[in-house]
């Protein structure tokens, strides 16, 4: 049965004589902080070409970014082939010893998203040395030239490798660093990271490791993000806070994405021993991939910010001593108003259990003065499970009704123009926080629900120490100051601003500390998980209640008119929350629409079997677009006679027979040595491709061991129905590519080539796309893939 009702009096923390006037001053104070903590995460203001010489300049470097993004250029295409004259070109005139990397990077067991198998490719990267007059070490600036198959790579990494283009010619500018540096552009990145394993495998420059700095984006705008470490980060995130021109990241954003599959070059340096930092900028995802991602979609401001964090990174590893580069433990960091606060990650258990340990003294001082019961901090505690599963739950309903109404947001990693929507889940778990504060905030009282709501925070933090330690501190030090300024509150004159005061510098550390969390989580994750960031901004109301609850009527036994007065007052506050979230809703619906310039995305391909003359339009979209549906009408396709495509789950339909030659596979050599049988084949593909594949059928043969190109590989890890090892060749030579299989067979062995080109324009029955629809960003996209089968 629960206690009765404490003295009004004694159901606060805090009762500040001037309720409204302490208000107003904490709301102004948080708000202003608020403010200039976003304006922290804007792009720096890009310099033009007339800065001085030893300054990056994102003029500069766009200069170069126009000509690396063209037009298309994957791997292993013509215009490639100019990018890397280019390069080689403006790395000769800065007086760098120039090389390129020519051979066959492999990653074995890759899935490229288009094809599943061992994955090679031909790669060409462009390498360049800077001298050091005193080398301890290699410092290795990273960025791939290559671009997907639908789009130019504006962003998608003409921006990094620009950048790196400009970072040199500032290096050369000025004095020569102690430690060599390194400027590494691979190729092959979009189609399997096969040229960054290539150099980390194999060059000599990477034979005794170093530092590596690598250059993504995965959009067009915001700022860029240092989201990725090598093991032992401390030293590392040391010189990124002291040298980055404007250091940005969270070990919240390494340790999530440690536990994620994505994959960068920065993958193929850590999986060869290397040490070192990874950094994107992300936010304008909807054109990532995408026709859409060319140079002028390219924001000056983070070209501006990727590049003077990488020349002052360059510069400070470049004096630094590398050997005595101590790694250390990883290190906890996060921003703060433009500079990066670090700690020991030792420290993460130590003060998650000091949080708990002080919440847990906050309750019982609170208890022993009276102003709350073990009853009420007990509900209090429990009840906070509302908003902390109802925000998240409710801003997943959310988006789902807004892609109801937006089908073509589906397959888009974020909407073009998603500021609204993000606003909108925002003011949403403001609401339901809001309302649930207002639903027991007489009943439970202020002080077990603030109280509550910190005990929640500790074992967050506890959580988050256990799985993501880089990430405790989120919750952490909110709860473990939120805590500290409850002793202090009730330890301070009743009536007094102190209280207030307390509160409202407790409150101020978890703005600091989430703020910038749930703004770029949105980004990071989009908006199909924007329930993550609701969760957060819960968190963040949670620790502020002291503060919200001088929003509220003062908490008394009043009757009758006077006590439906302050209820209908303690209803403003989420009302006002609530028509937010209408207003940023429909604003988000008015202002977010696909156009000429924000296209529906949609996705086809065209698959052509040989054998018997029959041609399917595929598709990835689950409920197809208008246009995407004149091509298929989800009728069935053989998904097992072309493995190539990775079992890829694809709505079919009937397509006219184009007159393409498939791959020709001739045998190069067969012996048979008592059950093992060795097979030795030239896959060559008949007419211009990004790749072609090779698979072999379990129905009577097994491969113990593989070689292609003459590099041994693994088969696919991924298996499509029938059909066992696998391989998948990138950018092949125009002879063609040879490969090895020792195996065991009973009788003639069945094998299955595709290989695959781009652009469905001049196919039979193709329809073009009208004004308004566009190409979804995936590797499959406008693909053409014709199949044969051959046994042997």
């Amino acid at each position: 049965m629960p206690a009765p009702l404490a003295r009004p009096a004694e159901r606060v923390l805090i009762r500040p004589r001037h309720r409204f006037a302490a208000a107003c001053a904490a709301l102004i104070v948080l708000i202003a902080l608020g403010a200039a903590t976003l304006l922290t995460l804007r792009p720096p203001t890009p310099l033009t070409a007339q800065a001085p010489p030893g300054e990056f300049s994102a003029a500069r470097a766009y200069a170069h970014a126009e000509v690396v993004a063209a037009r298309t250029h994957p791997a292993g295409s013509a215009a490639n082939d100019e990018v890397r004259s280019h390069l080689e070109r403006e790395l000769r005139a800065l007086g760098l010893e120039v090389q390129t990397q020519e051979t066959v990077g492999a990653e074995a067991g890759h899935l490229s998203g288009a094809a599943a198998g061992a994955t090679l490719a031909q790669v060409r990267n462009v390498v360049a040395r800077l001298p050091g007059t005193d080398p301890t070490g290699r410092v290795f600036l990273v960025a791939h030239y290559d671009s997907v198959q639908v789009g130019p790579g504006g962003n998608d990494d003409a921006a990094g490798t620009a950048a790196l283009l400009e970072v040199a010619r500032a290096l050369t500018a000025g004095p020569a660093p102690r430690n060599d540096i390194v400027f590494v552009l691979t190729d092959a990145e979009e189609a399997c990271l096969c040229g960054a394993q290539a150099f980390a495998a194999e060059h000599p420059l990477a034979a005794e490791g170093g530092v590596v700095l690598n250059l993504e984006a995965r959009g067009s705008t915001g700022p860029v993000i240092m989201f990725q470490t090598s093991e032992r980060n401390a030293a590392l995130v040391d010189v990124f806070g002291k040298a980055a021109a404007h250091p940005l990241g969270t070990s919240f954003a390494v340790e999530i994405y440690r536990l994620l599959p994505n994959d960068t070059d920065f993958t193929a340096f850590l999986d060869n021993g290397f040490a070192g930092l990874n950094s994107a900028y992300i936010d304008g995802a909807a054109i990532y991939h995408t026709p859409l991602d060319t140079a002028e979609s390219l924001d000056r401001g983070s070209l501006q910010h990727h590049g003077a964090n990488a020349l002052g990174l360059a510069r400070e590893f470049g004096r630094t001593d590398l050997t005595r580069l101590d790694a250390g433990g990883d290190a906890t960091y996060f921003p703060v108003l433009g500079s990066l606060v670090s700690y020991p990650g030792a420290a993460t258990w130590p003060l998650a259990a000091l949080a708990l340990l002080t919440v847990a003294a906050l309750g019982w001082l609170a208890r022993r003065q009276g102003r709350t019961a073990w009853s009420r901090l007990a509900a209090g505690f429990g009840l906070t499970l509302v908003p902390l599963v109802a925000a998240p739950v409710a801003a997943q309903l959310l988006w789902a009704a807004i892609v109801a109404i937006r089908p073509g947001y589906a397959t888009l990693l974020d909407p073009y123009r998603p500021v609204w929507y993000r606003l909108a889940v925002v003011a949403l778990a403001a609401t339901i926080l809001l309302i649930w504060y207002a639903l027991l905030r007489r009943r439970v009282g202020p002080a077990a629900l603030a109280i509550g709501g910190l005990g929640w925070l500790a074992i967050i933090g506890l959580v988050l120490a256990a799985v993501t330690p880089g990430g405790a501190y989120l919750a952490v030090l909110p709860a473990l100051a939120g805590a500290l300024a409850g002793l202090v509150a009730l330890r301070l004159k009743p009536d007094g601003f102190g209280g207030v005061l307390a509160v409202t510098a407790a409150t101020a550390v978890t703005l600091l500390l989430l703020v910038p969390t749930i703004v770029l989580l949105f980004p990071a994750l989009g908006m199909k998980q924007g329930g993550v960031a609701a969760l957060f901004a819960v968190l963040l109301g949670l620790a502020a209640l002291p503060v919200l609850d001088l929003l509220f009527p003062a908490p008394g036994g009043a009757r009758g008119l006077v006590a439906l007065r302050d209820r209908r007052l303690g209803a403003v506050p989420a009302l006002v929350a609530g028509l937010a979230t209408v207003a940023f809703l429909t604003t988000g619906l008015a202002v977010d629409r696909f156009d000429a310039d924000h296209p529906v995305p949609t996705h086809l391909l065209y698959a052509l079997d040989t054998d018997d003359g029959s041609a399917h339009w595929l598709s990835r979209e689950t409920d197809p677009q208008p246009w995407t549906a004149r091509h298929v009408d989800g009728s069935a396709w053989p998904q097992d006679r072309f493995p190539g495509l990775g079992g890829l789950t694809l709505q079919g339909g009937p397509a006219q027979a184009a007159g393409l030659p498939a791959p020709k596979l001739t045998t190069l050599a067969d012996t048979t040595a008592g059950d093992v049988r060795t097979l030795r084949v030239r896959l060559e593909p008949q007419r211009t491709v990004r790749l072609t594949t090779l698979h072999v059928s379990t129905g009577n043969a097994a491969v113990l061991r593989a070689t292609v190109a003459g590099r041994p590989v693994e088969g696919t890890t991924e298996p499509v129905e029938g059909w066992g090892f696998g391989v998948v060749f990138h950018a092949p030579p125009a002879e063609g590519v040879e490969i090895e299989l020792v195996l065991r067979a009973d009788g003639p062995v069945t094998l299955r080539a595709m290989d695959a080109s781009d652009g469905l324009t001049g196919l039979p029955g193709f329809q073009p796309r009208p004004a308004g629809v566009g190409v979804v960003g995936s590797h499959s996209s406008e693909m053409v893939a014709v199949a044969r089968t051959y046994r042997l």
